[in-house]
């Protein structure tokens, strides 16, 4: 009978844990988040080939292992686009030495050509002709939010997206956490 008791007791302590995993997982959800950003299912993006501005091609696969800053905007760039590319750069360089592993892009919506002071202002980042591509779709953002920064993850999906209206010292803060847990990009 002794030993009946402690192979229970056994069996319980191996099962219990398993079990109150499966129920908190199922079950409980945590009312808040401490990311930033608003977590999106994640989608994969086209794998169609678009033109850069600089006239060479441009596909997503070409920055896929990266962490990648994007931002669908027309050409004719206003003060709040070019904040928002400041803010991309900025949130960027903040992460020192892991800077390499961020890339950052911007989809023109249109057919026009952006500033050159503005080019020279955003030197490294990819800026793509996306004008009714199925990649542009893939970055459609609601009405409400017309302009929005996504995160796409360095298996190639759209997994994130900014307010329009970002706090630059958030994002950093969201991008120092995924540099310093993802072993991804």
């Amino acid at each position: 009978m002794k030993g009946r008791k402690i192979l229970i007791i056994l069996a319980a302590v191996c099962v219990l844990p398993l079990l109150a995993s499966y129920a908190m997982y199922f079950f409980w959800r945590p009312d808040s988040t401490v990311n930033y950003g608003q977590l999106l299912s994640p989608r994969p993006l086209p794998s169609e080939t678009l033109t850069a501005v600089d006239g060479k091609s441009f596909a997503f696969s070409a920055v896929k292992g990266r962490w990648t800053l994007v931002l669908a905007d027309g050409a004719a760039c206003d003060a709040k686009c070019e904040e928002l590319l400041y803010f991309i750069r900025q949130v960027r360089k903040a992460q020192g030495e892991h800077q390499d592993r961020i890339e950052r892009v911007w989809l023109l919506t249109d057919g026009a050509q952006p500033k050159p002071e503005l080019l020279s202002a955003i030197e490294g980042m990819h800026v793509v002709r996306a004008a009714g591509s199925a990649t542009l779709a893939a970055f459609a953002t609601d009405p409400a939010h017309p302009r929005a920064i996504h995160l796409v993850d360095p298996l190639g999906q759209v997994m994130m997206r900014y307010p329009d209206d970002p706090d630059p010292k958030k994002m950093i803060k969201d991008f120092q956490r995924l540099m310093k847990y993802s072993r991804l990009g």
